[in-house]
């Protein structure tokens, strides 16, 4: 070997290795990133920029810009673009229109966590780390409703230490989820400890939401991923008793719990009194949130009042009202009427094939397709009562979701098709 071609070699073995480095740092920040989500809003997003930046310095740019003609990876990208576009017809304050950016330009993070995580074998890291986390906060938030003491910020729920129990309820609810199928793995493998081990982690989550703090958010998601699994994993038998299952213990949990009754029982007050008393009117808030965002929807279909339009839609709406419909709001607190006031049928339809797109990337039986299929269902079942794509919290677990499961969901496919 000539001293040229020793270099060369030498120069591209340190480049290896400087790239190896940087993609293990890489995934120390995204398990970090993770970790802190359930905590922090200011840590996670520190966390963020670094990992955002070690990953840059290792991305081969040639196969990424191949990767962003797959729907998967370029949607976000259009999304985005259509909510800078729409600054321009927007009738909304400039401040108001450079604000709704900021919750469509997370989305542009699937695509690197989808690319990185494809060739990492850590991807289960930041998915421990995630639930390691979740069940540190469900203990805490046992202790928290005993002795509020221990609470970390002032919340305004009894058991929830920090944040809030809507953020608090998604994340125990995709955590006892994602357990549900190793919970099935190991007992048809005959491991009772593991088997043992995922039930009581899966008691821990949902006990608390029964018990302690749940959102009817969260309710209904555990509904739908309930039939969800059933569906996916299960027999017609078994499926049959696990929803027979799950009909039995809601009737416990209804019987036991006066916290879970008065959830429910709520939604007739806050619809009947709603108008009349504005601090129990969540219910009938949201019909009326939707009722006003519907009609503004109506008077400009196609392309919508443009970015960060919606606080200015319902100012017009609230001339001459009263109570509720005087109420001015810039979310309408549902994922579809949050797009389509700003952005129309387009947006709309950009919307629905993003999550569509997101979905197909986890049709296989691995526990990373299971735990990405988790996120996005949960995340269009909840989006239904909230705009929760575009919310900090949730936004950033459908982000972490959808790129890190789904860049271990690719890569299994890959190595099983060699």
């Amino acid at each position: 070997m000539t001293a040229e071609a020793a270099a060369r070699a030498g120069r591209t073995a340190r480049a290896d290795q400087r790239s190896a480095t940087l993609i293990r740092a890489a995934d120390v920040l995204a398990a970090l990133t993770a970790a802190s989500l359930p905590w922090s809003t200011t840590v996670p997003s520190i966390f963020v920029g670094l990992w955002l930046l070690a990953v840059t310095l290792t991305i081969d740019w040639p196969d990424y810009a191949h990767r962003l003609a797959r729907p998967a990876y370029a949607l976000p990208f259009v999304v985005l673009l259509l909510g800078l576009l729409g600054t321009l017809w927007s009738d909304g304050d400039w401040a108001d229109r450079l604000h709704a950016i900021k919750p469509v330009a997370k989305l542009v993070l699937i695509p690197p966590l989808l690319y990185h995580f494809s060739r990492s074998e850590r991807g289960f890291t930041v998915c421990l780390a995630f639930l390691a986390s979740c069940t540190l906060l469900a203990v805490l938030s046992w202790i928290v409703l005993l002795d509020p003491a221990w609470k970390l910020t002032a919340t305004a729920s009894a058991g929830v230490p920090v944040k809030n129990y809507i953020d608090q309820s998604q994340e125990f609810t995709l955590c006892a989820f994602a357990l549900a199928l190793p919970a099935l793995s190991f007992w048809r493998g005959g491991s009772v400890i593991g088997t043992a081990a995922c039930l009581a982690l899966i008691l821990l989550f949902v006990a608390n939401m029964v018990f302690v703090a749940s959102a009817r958010t969260a309710l209904l998601c555990i509904a739908v991923l309930l039939l969800l699994f059933a569906w996916r994993h299960l027999s017609r038998r078994a499926a049959l008793l696990l929803l027979a299952g799950a009909v039995a213990a809601s009737a416990l949990a209804w019987t036991a719990s006066p916290y879970l009754r008065q959830r429910i029982t709520d939604i007739a007050v806050e619809y009947q009194h709603g108008h009349e008393d504005i601090s129990r009117a969540s219910t009938a808030q949201r019909l009326t949130y939707w009722r006003k965002s519907a009609s503004a929807f109506a008077k400009a279909p196609l392309f919508g009042h443009g970015t960060g339009s919606i606080k200015r839609q319902f100012e017009r709406a609230a001339s001459g009202e009263s109570s509720l419909d005087a109420e001015i709001v810039s979310n309408p607190h549902n994922q579809t009427l949050n797009v389509a006031v700003q952005w129309g049928l387009l947006g709309v339809i950009l919307l629905y094939a993003m999550w569509i797109a997101h979905l197909r990337l986890f049709t296989g039986d691995s526990l990373a397709a299971w735990i990405g299929l988790v996120v996005v269902v949960q995340n269009i079942a909840s989006s239904a009562l909230n705009s929760h794509l575009f919310d900090f919290h949730e936004g950033w677990i459908y982000v972490l979701g959808v790129g890190v499961a789904g860049g271990m969901a690719a890569r299994t496919k890959a190595d099983s098709q060699h």
